[in-house]
């Protein structure tokens, strides 16, 4: 029934198709089980969980359980909420001009009774597509029971009806998210006496309305996210609530670089330019990668506050856009990162890391510390710093080698010339290809390398750099 024109328009006509009405938990679960049957990812683009997170949230789904994702900034847990509406039916029946998605089988609004009670199988009938099916709040210390749960229209009033009825109401986000997923981000920071109201619908799943007789039986699968700091600290969630999730997950960042890497990769907005090329080697994407790796272990960082994957992919893109930067002024046309442009990327890690020091200035000292870590690291993975001992000799002879952003790509090929034990390493970090771009990007990485591992020294000043023997 994808096109609309196939769709049953009447309550009769539904009935006639053999729809059947199914709980949304039970609807996801459904879909959930044909797809782990075939093979297919249940959350596809969510990197580095396979045989953590995900294994939990598919055994929550499979339970029908109300889950709550416990996890510091940037560990990809809305993102896991946002995409289970990929598990739910494409599209699915309502009464007509129901706020609340009614069953046509089983109304509970009054608008939708009324309309079926009168019309019977001519009860004219909408459909709802699955994107329009999820509900999501921000909590934050102003929300209100009116926000989420629903609230008396003064206008509706106005209008001549009767505080008594029904029709009098303004439904708040879950009721309007019926039949659907709801999401609730940050649940600490909503207020105690707020948290009460969601009681009933985790439970007995219905809402009640300032005293109204009113009785909404919801079928809402509920999401919720917290960071455990503030679970414990800022705000907390209520043991009544806590009890009544079925599920309760603990999310991670990356275990290694080389999920980081991938979820760099998937996540950096391509940077497009005509008749220019970007390529981004593996071994500076590792050392963008590396060093939010190092930043998570390191005591300088608040790890109370956490170090986001969004660190990681802002630095790329700060670092992809940098090498854009002096690329075009030099008038080259391919992009390929180097050393010297990860002093760049000062800017885009500062407002992502909580560093604890009260000494003045300190702060770029410690990017600057770890940046160094991470490239040394990274550096040691591919290199094989005793097989570069004929490079350090070349330096023996009084040889000082220029590298920064205003020397050209040109140059560094003359370089592999100039000292032939540089080709070996240089070529086996590029695979082979020999493009200048590339091949300077190895160069500036090899000499870095040897100057972190004591073998030479650099003279720095700006985006200047001098390498010369010790």
């Amino acid at each position: 029934m994808s096109d609309s024109t196939d769709r049953p328009n009447t309550l009769g006509a539904l009935r006639a198709s053999g729809w059947v009405s199914r709980p949304v938990k039970e609807e996801v679960r459904g879909n959930a089980i044909v797809r782990i049957r075939a093979g297919e990812a249940l959350f596809p683009g969510v990197l580095g969980y396979e045989d953590t997170v995900l294994p939990q949230l598919e055994n929550a789904l499979l339970a029908g359980h109300d889950v709550i994702f416990l996890g510091e900034r940037g560990q990809a847990k809305t993102r896991m909420i946002r995409s289970l509406t990929g598990l739910l039916d494409e599209w699915m029946p309502i009464v007509a001009g129901s706020e609340i998605n009614d069953d046509p089988y089983h109304p509970v609004s009054r608008h939708a009774r009324d309309l079926v009670g009168e019309a019977g199988d001519d009860a004219p009938i909408d459909w709802v597509h699955r994107d329009d099916r999820f509900g999501e709040k921000l909590a934050t210390p102003d929300t209100s029971i009116a926000d989420l749960i629903g609230e008396v229209d003064p206008i509706k009033v106005a209008e001549g009806r009767y505080l008594s009825d029904e029709l009098t109401l303004h439904y708040g986000l879950v009721p309007r998210t019926n039949r659907g997923i709801f999401a609730i981000n940050e649940l600490p920071d909503l207020a105690e006496r707020i948290q009460v109201g969601l009681l009933n619908v985790l439970e007995e799943r219905d809402v009640q309305v300032r005293g109204y007789k009113v009785r909404l039986p919801l079928d809402v699968l509920l999401f919720a996210s917290a960071n455990p700091e503030d679970y414990t600290n800022r705000g907390r969630i209520i043991t009544p609530l806590k009890d009544r999730f079925g599920a309760q997950i603990r999310t991670h960042y990356p275990l290694d670089v080389a999920t980081e890497v991938e979820i760099a990769r998937q996540e950096v907005r391509p940077l497009e330019a005509a008749g220019v090329r970007v390529v981004v080697p593996e071994y500076m994407a590792e050392v963008v990668a590396e060093l939010s790796q190092v930043a998570r272990q390191s005591p300088h960082i608040n790890q109370r506050s956490g170090v986001s994957v969004r660190l990681t992919v802002s630095n790329m893109e700060t670092l992809v856009a940098n090498a854009a930067r002096r690329t075009l002024v030099h008038g080259e046309t391919d992009v390929v990162p180097r050393v010297s442009d990860l002093e760049a990327l000062a800017s885009s890690t500062a407002g992502k890391l909580e560093i604890e020091t009260l000494e003045e200035g300190r702060d770029e000292q410690v990017v600057e510390h770890l940046l160094k870590s991470a490239i040394l690291s990274v550096f040691r993975e591919h290199v094989a710093v005793e097989q570069l001992r004929e490079i350090v000799e070349a330096f023996d002879e009084d040889r000082i080698v220029q590298a920064g952003e205003d020397v050209l790509a040109a140059d560094y090929v003359d370089l592999l010339a100039e000292i032939p034990s540089l080709r070996a390493p240089v070529l086996s970090l590029t695979g082979g290809d020999e493009s200048p771009a590339v091949v300077a990007s190895a160069v500036e990485f090899v000499l870095e390398g040897l100057h972190l591992s004591k073998r030479l020294n650099k003279d720095a000043v700006g985006a200047r750099a001098q390498y010369r023997a010790r």
